[in-house]
């Protein structure tokens, strides 16, 4: 209540160029990740590829990888050499002539334009993403509105990856087929573009015409104040970064399975290839699409944001206090085992016959709560504890992880795709709520290696 009553005061227009910029590029981003899944997989007759669901895994999670790997060099870009307000739409462009690419991919069956696809979105992602945040909590003079301010930018980027599977892809999708769909992507980055440019132009000021990197500079040459970033790290600052490393780790083990639970709703369960015998997609005559588990995802992390914030908040004022950092981690990863829990048993009790639309639901859900729990604790705590002359490695250890998880959870699929899907699925969700104890366990001697 207290942002929506203060937003003329508190949110310069610039803060909306950049938040709607991202929304549409969100938008665009979550309809043609679930399209090229389906599109790499659908038969040649249907206007697909008609490779394997391994190779769909595979390919898609390259998308997911380098979209997290390329922001860092993009940063670096705008940090040294080239102003941020190029950077955004110049990657826009580039995910504009991606998603072009994804047309005559589907005009053509073309397995080399889906990977020119790929690349340009990449790359362009590198240049956007992180560089329009950048832009925008530097409008802001009160540094104390940042941390609303990024929240309300979230939900813009909630909201158009909801818009984009729920409609953008399904509407598309269901009357012009994949080229269509991709065209239309394209077009979303285009006007995004023009959208960024013209309403920069008018808001922005001085805001991203240079690199980050050039007033920073002059404002620290500026200070009488020297510190000695030469200095060896001292005996806590060591063990605080153990502590960084050892979290990163099982966020690896964590995004590797969150994103694994994508290909069998697609895949083993989902309704676009033969295997609907599998489950029961159907609300009375109305088969509901498998672009909407991704809407699931998003509607879950706009309902959920809110909702999070007043149980922390209210644990944080009780007695006993809130959850740690670790204990957070540890519930986020319960979660998500639960998830593929819930898919074993689905897939058991269904026999021979389908599973219902319910645990597919149920394993949406699960998966977005632990998400919820889990994914903003990262930068969080690497911002707090990280000694301050590595706050830059360190912040790049976190998306690098993400990074290794996108690469990995393809092949994890293609090799899980041997066994019995129950066992197999099973044993996943097991090892997940087995990191979720000890993490759990390790709570008090991990605090002791970073607190005071």
């Amino acid at each position: 209540m207290e942002i929506q009553a203060k937003d003329k005061k508190k949110y310069p227009f610039g803060f909306y160029v950049c938040s709607i910029s991202f929304m549409i590029e969100r938008m665009a981003f979550y309809s043609s990740k679930w399209l090229i899944a389906i599109f790499i997989v659908a038969s040649v007759a249907s206007g697909g590829l008609g490779l394997t669901p391994a190779d769909g895994a595979k390919m898609t999670a390259n998308l997911v990888a380098f979209t997290y790997l390329t922001p860092i060099v993009g940063g670096l870009i705008a940090d040294k050499w080239l102003s941020p307000r190029l950077c955004v739409p110049i990657g826009t462009v580039l995910m504009g002539l991606g998603y072009m690419c994804g047309w005559q991919a589907s005009l053509q069956s073309s397995p080399a334009l889906v990977w020119g696809m790929i690349i340009l979105i990449s790359v362009g992602t590198g240049l956007f993403k992180g560089n329009i945040s950048g832009i925008n909590g530097r409008l802001f003079d009160n540094k104390e509105d940042l941390d609303g301010a990024f929240s309300l930018q979230y939900s813009f980027v909630n909201i158009g990856a909801f818009i984009g599977t729920t409609f953008v892809s399904f509407i598309a999708y269901s009357t012009i087929g994949f080229s269509g769909t991709f065209l239309i992507c394209a077009i979303l980055l285009f006007l995004d573009t023009a959208w960024f440019i013209v309403g920069g132009k008018a808001s922005f000021g001085e805001v991203g015409k240079k690199p980050f990197k050039v007033n920073e500079e002059s404002t620290k040459n500026n200070k009488n104040a020297t510190t000695n970033d030469s200095s060896p790290l001292t005996k806590k600052e060591k063990m605080r970064v153990g502590a960084i490393l050892l979290v990163t780790t099982f966020s690896i083990v964590f995004w590797v399975v969150w994103y694994l639970t994508y290909m069998p709703v697609l895949y083993h369960w989902g309704p676009d290839f033969d295997t609907a015998n599998k489950a029961n997609w159907m609300i009375a005559n109305f088969e509901v699409p498998s672009s909407w588990f991704d809407s699931l995802n998003a509607l879950c992390c706009i309902v959920l944001g809110p909702i999070l914030a007043m149980v922390w908040g209210k644990l944080a004022a009780s007695p006993k206090g809130d959850l740690s950092m670790f204990k957070k981690t540890a519930l986020g990863m319960l979660l998500l085992g639960a998830s593929f829990a819930v898919m074993a048993l689905a897939e058991v009790l269904r026999g021979d016959g389908q599973a219902s639309l319910l645990w597919i639901l149920a394993v949406g859900i699960l998966m977005s709560v632990g998400e919820m729990v889990f994914s903003p604790l990262g930068n969080s705590f690497i911002s707090k504890f990280s000694p301050a002359k590595i706050l830059g490695l360190m912040l790049g250890v976190w998306p690098f992880a993400i990074f290794i998880a996108g690469k990995a959870y393809g092949y994890l699929y293609e090799y899980l795709s041997k066994f019995s899907f129950a066992p197999a699925y099973a044993i996943v969700g097991a090892i997940v709520i087995v990191c979720g104890i000890v993490l759990w366990g390790l709570d008090k001697k991990l605090n002791a290696l970073v607190e005071e």
